[in-house]
């Protein structure tokens, strides 16, 4: 169904920015509100200016986050801004210095904020632009981009009113939280007069937000559940999203065909998720060989430079097939570029110098065909 799967790809659907899929998703929405609420436990915000699922995560990863933003500074800024907003009108109108006054004020025994320096600049930027995409303010006058070359450049914003839908609703206090665990211990607390229905939200959650469901132990609730109720979440699956649950040992997956596939994607037509199959074909082999043992919980614990070594005999033996950029890239620069995928698809941790590989590391691999070195020769 269009509408779960276009609610769940992005952060919301702006009707002045996208009127046509805004229009489709506003008339299905009746036949999938049951989804949102029974199974997903997500509000639905449904308005005439947005649709948004407030899309709160079971448990935080790594891979959560605004990916236009590279330090915590720029959350930090994020959150001021959002503050700024809130005591704005919509279509009220503010300068830049205006804003940069506040967010001083907003900051301070937070955050040093020190405008002379080039890098608090460029997270100011990154933020506006951000802010802009999003359409939380739009500019009339001016060029955000000047402000990493200088703070004094005037610029001419509009709030829009949408900062508001911006930040999740809760029903409790988070004024005292200190971590991401803040959330999820009370989250849990909020659900123990509820637990049974609390743990449905927390599984489709998973299957719907990240690459594998994993658990350690047996009597896992979780596990559990998807055991049981396989046939009931399939048929809930395919009715609004489509795809197939794969239930394996310690690990479940939402596999999703072709046809279906929306949001972020792996594998997908790109060297970097190519050579990650490449690498995951020689990790399965290991597995296979007894070369990596699997603990009982189905992962295998390699040393860094064990897994570092694979990476680099798996290199070795595909590099004819590889673009120029992977084949002559610095060893430690390809090593860290792999490692961040895997980890933000969730087919390895690290602890330490050791690396975790989980199942999932083993569930899609790649290869090439058997006269691939052939072809690129007589290519070249």
């Amino acid at each position: 169904m269009e509408a779960v799967k276009a609610l769940i790809e992005n952060c919301w659907i702006d009707k002045k920015k996208d009127k046509e899929l805004y229009t489709r998703v506003r008339r299905e929405l009746p036949k999938c509100q049951k989804f949102f609420r029974e199974q997903l436990g997500w509000a639905i915000i449904n308005n005439e200016q947005i649709l948004k699922a407030e899309k709160i995560p079971a448990h935080a990863e790594g891979f959560m986050g605004i990916t236009d933003f590279t330090e915590s500074r720029d959350y930090c800024l994020f959150c001021a801004v959002l503050a700024f907003l809130e005591d704005k009108e919509e279509q009220e109108q503010f300068l830049l210095s205006e804003l940069v006054d506040m967010l001083e004020l907003q900051l301070k025994g937070v955050l040093d904020v020190d405008w002379t320096s080039f890098t608090q600049r460029k997270s100011l930027v990154r933020v506006l632009q951000f802010c802009e995409n999003m359409r939380l303010l739009e500019a009339y006058e001016g060029n955000r981009d000047t402000v990493s070359s200088s703070i004094r450049q005037e610029i001419l914003y509009e709030n829009t009113g949408l900062s508001r839908y911006m930040a999740v609703n809760f029903a409790y206090s988070i004024a005292d939280f200190q971590s991401w665990q803040d959330f999820e211990r009370c989250q849990t607390e909020e659900s123990e007069a509820d637990r049974g229905h609390y743990r449905i939200n927390r599984v489709y959650r998973q299957l719907v937000s990240i690459p594998a469901i994993y658990w350690s132990q047996a009597d896992d609730l979780d596990s559990i559940y998807l055991k049981n109720q396989r046939q009931w979440i399939q048929k809930n699956l395919s009715e609004y999203l489509g795809g197939q649950l794969h239930i394996h040992k310690n690990v479940a997956f939402l596999v999703m065909n072709e046809e279906d596939s929306f949001g972020e994607r792996h594998p997908r037509e790109a060297m970097l998720p190519e050579l990650v199959l490449l690498l995951c074909r020689l990790i399965r082999e290991k597995a296979e060989t007894g070369a990596w043992q699997k603990r009982r919980d189905e992962c295998i614990v390699v040393s860094k430079k064990e897994f570092q070594a694979e990476l680099y005999h798996c290199r070795d033996r595909y590099r004819q097939a590889w673009s120029k950029e992977y084949r002559e890239m610095e060893d430690t620069k390809l090593l860290t570029a792999v490692i961040s995928y895997m980890k933000s698809w969730i087919m390895i941790d690290e602890h330490d110098e050791e690396i975790v590989i989980y199942p999932s590391a083993g569930k899609i691999i790649g290869d090439y065909p058997a006269d691939f070195q052939t072809k690129e020769k007589a290519n070249e």
